[in-house]
This record gives structure tokens, C-alpha cells and sequence, in this order.
């Protein structure tokens, strides 16, 4: 039997015909999927945009508040985040803002429709925040990459309008700076009455510091600025800084060097990652380190505490590896307790002093709450008063007595200021 006789006769065979089918017909459907599938890649490849956002990344809560005003009413299936805004008028309303749950959600943004998939993983934790870490993957037609710009965009403008009129205060967690608490109201700068001069001079410095960086660059002087506010407590110097921080436009970083576990490497990449437009800010700097002109007693009392070394701190403040284009305010009660490495030019490029309450300073404070006809004469011999029963009297302290009589009679204040001190 030939060759060609034995195929003829295998194809008159009902039992290989039938299988000889199946087999054509599964390859080709075996074909066809593989088909589809390189086509589906292709496409994505080349007519997809994508973009995935960690939650680490610092647009990641500007991505949620813009979903949460966009997108959250487009989809039904939600999470709610309970926040509560005290008003003007002094009650606390709760706030409830509705964010597209995990899952998968399409929301439609200008002509384009973008499907957007938040999921998050139970079993790895960001250990910075302690949370189930979570990633927001937006998925969209076409190839222009400036549609996710925009989105991005414009949530941070919404996140910068929401904080307008607003000072972000910052505290260091592990290696990251995070937001504590909620942004608070900007303080006005003229709230916080100083000595004739002391503030002009700072708010002066500072803004010809941040107007001016080609300057710098141009004599290759480092990019930085530091200033020290020294005097007895409760004289403003805090609260001045919360100010200026206002008035500036800028944050606040708030560090404390005494805290356990911060090592000098770990201080470096603090200052080096702060956010921009921040004001450092290292309170009652004297607790943190022994001067080396202390005595052994005085000493004695710092060993065994876990903090950053004092020649750390002068290598982050003025060394080879200290970052630039920042800001530092240190606060001290104590003038003479600081190690003169710590405030010499460079290091500290302004210092002010912010002491006990002048006559100017009494006349201001009493007018700012006593206003009306002829209270400038009264605020003067308000003042006058106060200077002859004591003349270290603090501003909070003059503040905390004028709370007190908020509802007096100005005359019935003056008659009754020697009870300042009693508060």
C-alpha cells in the first residue's frame, strides 16, 4: 500500500476524522487566545496610559481629596473619613468626607474616561504610619501624558486652597516629616506685640533672605539662615514664630533634639528632606546638649540620655553635607548655656533678643484689648502702674491677666493690675 493509498484510507476513518477535528479546532482556539492576548498587550502598551501612585508619595493624599470631590459621584461604592472643623463661632461640626472604597471605580474626567483601581495590601504595612500600605492605579485611552499632570495639578491646587489662610505644623516621624495635627489659622504678625524695631528687623531679614538666592549663589555663600531668639519665658518668642510663619506663607518643622533615637545621620536627612517653604524649627535648644564649658556636675546630669551629639548638630547647621535653601530658628531662655561654636556667624546669622515687657509694649497689649475714647491715656499710666510694681513682667503674663478681666471696665483694670502676678 502506498504512502498516498494510506492517507486516503486514514481519512475515510470516522474515529481519526473526529479527532483529527478537535484537535484543529482546540489549536485554533488555542491560537486565537494567544492572538488576542499579544493584541491586548500590544494595545495597552501602545494605547494605554497608566499611572500608579504609593501611598508614600506625597500626591497620594492630593489624589484622594480630588477623587473625593470628583469622582466620589460617579461611583456607589464608598468609604467615609470623619474629620471635625471648629467654626468662628466656637462649636465643633463634624465633617464627613465620602473617598472611592478599595475596588475598582471609572470616573470621567474632562472627555476621557479613567478607570481607577485602589487596592491595598493587609499583609505589608507602611512603617512609617502603621498602615495597610495602599496604591491608587489610574488607567486611561490614549498616549498624552499631560492628562495625569492636570489631574495631579489640579488636586494640588485644591489641597493648597483647602489650607489657605493656614500654617501646617510638621513633626518628624522616623525619616519623614508628617503633618501633625490639623492645619492650624494663621496668627497675624501684629498679634504678637514685641519691643519697637524687633520685629520689622526679623520679618525684614527674612524676606530679603528668601527674595534673594542668586545673591548667595553668585559669591558662593551657602543658601541658608539661621536665627536665635533668646530671653526668659513667655516673652513671645514661640508664638512670634508661629507668626512669621504665617506672614511668610511658610510651615513649621518642629524637632526636638532630645528625643530618643535620633541619631546624626538620621537628623541630616531630616533637614535634607524638609518640606519647602519651612521653617525649622529647634525649641529651648540649651536642654538639648552640655556645653563644653559646663562644669562636671552640670555635666553629670546629661550622661546616659540618647540624643544626637553636639558636633552632629554643627555639621547638619554648617557642614560639608548640610543641605541649603532652608531656614532654622533656635530658641533658648538661657543665652549663656549655648556652646559659642553653636552661635557663631553662619550657624546663627541673627539674634534677638525678646525680654520682659517695656512701657510700648504694656500700651500696645492694653489697647489691643481696651480700645476706645481716651484709651491711650489710660493705657499709659496702665503701663506706668505695672513698671513700679515690677518691671520683669512677660507678656503672658499681662495677656493671661487682661483674659482674665476680658469683661472689666478698663479703669477697674488698672485699679487692680498689682494682681498680675498672682496668675
Amino acid at each position: 500500500m502506498t504512502i498516498g493509498e494510506y492517507i486516503s484510507a486514514l481519512s475515510d476513518n470516522p474515529y481519526f476524522g473526529a479527532g483529527f477535528g478537535l484537535f484543529g479546532v482546540g489549536a485554533g482556539a488555542a491560537l486565537l487566545r494567544k492572538g488576542m492576548q499579544a493584541s491586548l498587550i500590544f494595545f495597552r502598551r501602545h494605547y494605554m496610559i497608566t499611572l500608579e501612585v504609593p501611598c508614600r508619595d506625597k500626591s497620594y493624599q492630593w489624589l484622594l481629596q480630588w477623587m473625593t470631590a470628583k469622582g466620589a459621584r460617579q461611583t456607589q461604592h464608598l468609604s467615609v473619613e470623619t474629620s471635625f472643623e471648629q467654626k468662628d463661632s466656637g462649636h465643633i461640626k463634624t465633617k464627613y468626607d465620602f473617598i472611592p472604597s478599595i475596588g475598582t471605580h471609572f470616573f470621567r474626567y474632562g472627555r476621557t474616561w479613567i478607570r481607577v483601581e485602589r487596592t491595598r495590601e493587609q499583609h505589608t504595612l507602611d512603617l512609617h504610619m502603621g498602615t495597610p500600605w495602599e496604591t491608587v492605579l489610574l488607567t486611561a485611552f490614549g498616549r498624552d501624558k499631560n492628562l495625569y499632570f492636570s489631574i495631579l495639578e489640579e488636586a494640588r491646587q485644591m489641597a493648597l486652597t483647602q489650607h489657605e489662610g493656614k500654617t501646617i505644623m510638621y513633626t518628624a516621624l522616623g525619616s519623614e516629616w508628617r503633618p501633625f495635627g490639623h492645619p492650624r489659622r494663621k496668627r497675624p504678625i501684629f498679634s504678637v506685640i514685641l519691643d519697637n524695631g524687633i520685629s520689622d528687623r526679623i520679618l525684614k531679614d527674612c524676606q530679603e533672605f528668601i527674595s534673594n538666592p542668586s545673591w548667595y549663589t553668585e559669591r558662593g555663600i551657602p543658601y541658608r539662615r539661621g536665627y536665635l531668639l533668646y530671653g526668659p519665658p513667655g516673652c513671645g518668642k514661640s508664638s512670634y514664630i508661629t507668626a512669621l510663619a504665617g506672614e511668610l506663607g511658610f510651615s513649621i518643622c518642629v524637632l526636638n533634639l532630645s528625643e530618643r533615637g535620633l541619631s546624626d545621620d538620621r537628623l541630616n536627612h531630616l533637614l535634607s528632606v524638609a518640606p519647602q517653604q519651612s521653617i525649622i524649627l529647634l525649641e529651648d535648644i540649651d536642654a538639648a546638649f552640655v556645653s563644653r564649658e559646663d562644669s562636671p556636675q552640670q555635666k553629670a546630669a546629661y550622661e546616659g540620655l540618647n540624643r544626637v551629639t553636639f558636633s552632629g548638630l554643627l555639621n547638619c547647621l554648617d557642614g560639608v553635607a548640610s543641605t541649603e535653601a532652608r531656614m532654622v530658628f533656635m530658641t533658648t531662655n538661657y543665652l549663656e548655656r549655648l556652646d559659642p561654636a553653636l552661635i557663631r556667624p553662619g550657624r546663627v546669622d541673627l539674634k534677638e533678643y525678646i525680654g520682659w515687657c517695656s512701657k510700648s509694649q504694656i500700651e500696645q497689649m492694653f489697647l489691643r484689648f481696651y480700645g476706645g475714647e481716651g484709651a491711650k491715656s489710660q493705657a499709659r499710666l496702665f503701663s506706668e502702674k505695672v513698671i513700679s510694681f515690677n518691671q520683669n513682667v512677660s507678656p503672658a503674663q499681662i495677656q493671661g491677666f487682661f483674659m482674665f478681666h476680658k469683661n472689666s471696665d478698663p479703669q477697674e483694670v488698672i485699679n487692680s493690675c498689682e494682681l498680675i502676678w498672682k496668675l
